[in-house]
């Protein structure tokens, strides 16, 4: 049988506007108006590889016994029954309501799996509301916009890893945490990605010790996303070469869109990306373009410079190697760089120990105590400035979660902290807990007031 999923939630959070996206049609109507829908509406969903049944529900409300409200809360208790687990969605630019809470408990005493789904979480004050739903205690939540599609790869993650059978026997993609046993024992997901030409193809089918892939001097030979398996000293990864990746100007052709849309799936999906470049055109704008995309995904980086036989050999080239990527990729400041001949073999050994060390700096959580005593030190070494005057209050940093490391930094003007100071207190992270090459999520969130909802008495 269909492995189903209902859509709950208060009205007018997006449940319809996501079960339109998840079924490629619109079938549920839509409105700005709460309520619109009533009866449950179910459809066959795919996302991806995973292919389910979706269940879109009327928003939980309260009713009078017999009401219309009360037989729509009705049919959407029947759903939650009939469904294998559930998608609790709630409005991120809202933030949190006393419903939202109230119904959290009530998806809780469903005793299924709950997902849930933060949407309309585009822009800052989204992102502010879907930090606040770690308070419904119902796991980290799937930051999507349903309306423009955004966030759906990590939506993937989160339902791959409930599904009993993915289809067509892939695997489950997740980026939830994991223990440091579970993570030294699953194959490690790795994208090749680069620009076209990069010797991608060749490197993997050295990998492999046969001509698995195919490879040609013609650039483009490479389209789909193809995955292998591979073993590597008793270790297990799941290997995705990819299609070159041109400057979007440079894209003409249907087939290398989709093509390039594939590439960039697999980087969504993988865990480590290792971007590749040519040792005789290095640090191109494209190289720079690809990095600075695997960073915004999250995903651990690790640098190859192939066709390292090409080059001629001078005392000092790898560390001035460092040194150019450094300088070139300061927001992946520390980066492994490796350099590869996938043609003769040459530094795979080192590739494939760069790949499982960055691995495990993506899935590493920090010990609370070390991590506040960095907080006060790097405030008292470099204060945050005064904006207007007023000095910027900076309460406590917390990690919520890894893969990739990411915190919230609770403060008094969140709006008001400068994109520099961020960076000094990324890079003082980076330095002080060895996090090289890592992506740093720094979420900001301004501090409740508890007095702020009490009036002042008039005078």
């Amino acid at each position: 049988m269909s492995f189903t999923i209902a859509i709950i939630g208060r009205p007018n959070v997006g449940k319809s506007t996501l079960f339109n996206r998840l079924v490629g049609q619109k079938l549920a109507l839509v409105d700005d108006e709460p309520g619109v829908t009533r009866d449950r509406r179910e459809g066959q969903a795919r996302l991806g590889d995973l292919a389910f049944t979706i269940i879109d529900t009327a928003g939980l409300d309260e009713g009078a016994k017999g009401s219309l409200t009360a037989r729509m809360q009705e049919q959407t208790e029947t759903a939650i029954e009939l469904a294998d687990a559930l998608m609790f969605v709630i409005d991120a630019r809202m933030g949190l309501t006393p419903n939202d809470r109230a119904f959290a408990d009530f998806a809780r005493r469903a005793n299924k799996p709950v997902v849930l789904v933060a949407n309309k979480a585009e822009g800052k004050h989204g992102e502010l509301g879907a930090m606040e739903s770690y308070a419904l205690g119902l796991g980290d939540p799937v930051q999507i916009s349903a309306e423009h599609g955004e966030g759906m790869g990590e939506l993937y993650d989160a339902l791959a890893a409930l599904m009993p059978e993915p289809v067509d026997d892939e695997e489950e993609l997740d980026d939830e945490e994991i223990s440091e046993e579970e993570a030294a024992q699953r194959p490690i997901r790795v994208a090749i990605v680069g620009r076209p030409n990069a010797g991608k193809s060749t490197l993997i089918n050295h990998l492999l010790g046969e001509e698995r892939l195919l490879t040609s001097p013609e650039a483009g030979t490479t389209r789909d996303s193809i995955a292998v398996e591979i073993t590597w000293q008793g270790r297990q990864f799941r290997v995705f070469d990819t299609a070159g990746l041109r400057r979007r100007s440079r894209i003409e052709e249907k087939l290398e869109k989709l093509s390039v849309a594939d590439a960039l799936r697999a980087v969504r999906f993988a865990e480590v990306v290792v971007m590749m470049m040519d040792a005789q055109n290095k640090f191109e704008e494209q190289d720079l373009r690809i990095a600075d995309l695997i960073e915004r995904e999250g995903r651990a980086i690790v640098l190859a410079v192939n066709k390292w036989d090409l080059v001629e050999r001078k005392p000092n080239l790898i560390s001035q190697l460092r040194i150019d990527a450094d300088h070139w990729l300061p927001q992946v400041k520390g980066a492994p760089v490796v350099a590869v001949s996938g043609l003769m073999g040459e530094g795979i050994d080192r590739l494939m120990t760069a790949i499982q060390e960055a691995y495990a700096l993506w899935n590493r959580r920090l010990p609370t105590s070390a991590l506040n005593r960095w907080f006060e030190q790097a405030i008292q070494a470099n204060p945050p400035p005064a904006v207007s005057g007023r000095r910027l209050k900076l309460n406590y940093i917390t990690q919520v979660k890894a893969r990739p490391p990411s915190f919230v930094l609770f403060c008094s003007r969140a709006d008001a902290i400068p994109q520099s100071y961020l960076r000094y207190l990324i890079n003082s992270l980076r330095e002080t807990f060895e996090l090289p090459g890592t992506p740093i999520r720094i979420t900001l969130r301004e501090k409740a007031n508890p007095f702020a909802h009490k009036r002042k008495r008039p005078s």
